[in-house]
């Protein structure tokens, strides 16, 4: 199990356990307001191309209820709402209210309202009944999540047997050579650029740091097989710095 001690890793820095969460909420709250402007700054846009592989990837249709991890600011379920339509449901999740909120309103600016809900949770504890989701989806949240494996297991007693979790999330290049930049973006310009754009480097520093202490590829498939997931895979992108992690509950 992941966290069978009293203290945890924020970023590089070991925290109690209990403190985590707390740490993680004030660093979502602060970047919230910029934060798809941020998104776009950080990967050059190439975000999108992340998220369009994984709708694409998903088999999601008409009638499909869908939960959205880590939501934010809405980017999946967004297409999600339009692609299950009005017999199907997407609730859009977030343990962090200042994200959620700007997901409800860009939305509900967007007109997709009537087949979507915003509910407040954590992954590790699901408030949904077992058996609920033909579909879940986690982009860029799971690394912040305290325990992985309980969230991982909370995930699959929602989901309905056939159903299918996706985790976008950053991982660990495997392009030779790709370490040594990938390192000098992160550590260097990614602050800088939170300094400058959201005025907060602390925040896209642990952003940074948090990246690296995810666990790998490999690691992360292990974690879903230990969580009861079936048929495991994972797709590298950009090099291995995002991989695109499936799992099946049967």
């Amino acid at each position: 199990m992941e966290n069978n001690k009293q203290s945890t890793h924020f970023g590089f820095q070991q925290v109690p356990v209990e403190e985590k969460s707390t740490k993680v909420a004030e660093v979502f709250h602060s970047v919230a307001d910029k934060y798809d402007v941020m998104n776009d700054l950080m990967s050059g846009g190439i975000h999108r191309l992340w998220k369009k592989i994984t709708i694409e990837r998903s088999g999601a249709k008409r009638g499909d209820h869908i939960l959205d991890l880590a939501g934010g600011t809405g980017d999946l379920a967004a297409k999600f709402a339009r692609i299950v339509g009005p017999s199907g449901k997407v609730i859009l999740s977030d343990i962090n209210a200042s994200m959620l909120e700007n997901g409800r309103k860009r939305l509900t600016d967007k007109g997709i309202v009537g087949n979507i809900d915003y509910v407040l949770a954590d992954a590790q504890d699901l408030p949904f009944p077992d058996n609920s989701f033909n579909l879940v989806t986690m982009a860029f949240g799971l690394r912040n999540v305290t325990d992985k494996d309980a969230a991982l297991r909370s995930i699959y007693r929602s989901l309905k047997p056939g159903g299918k979790l996706m985790v976008l999330e950053f991982s660990k290049p495997v392009l030779p050579g790709l370490n040594t930049v990938y390192d000098q973006y992160s550590f260097k310009l990614l602050p800088m650029m939170g300094k400058l754009i959201a005025n907060d480097a602390d925040s896209y520093r642990y952003l940074a740091e948090s990246i690296r202490m995810h666990p790998d590829q490999a690691t992360l498939q292990g974690m879903f097989d230990e969580a009861g997931f079936e048929n495991t895979s994972y797709d590298n992108m950009t090099g291995g710095i995002v991989a695109l992690h499936i799992g099946y509950k049967f």
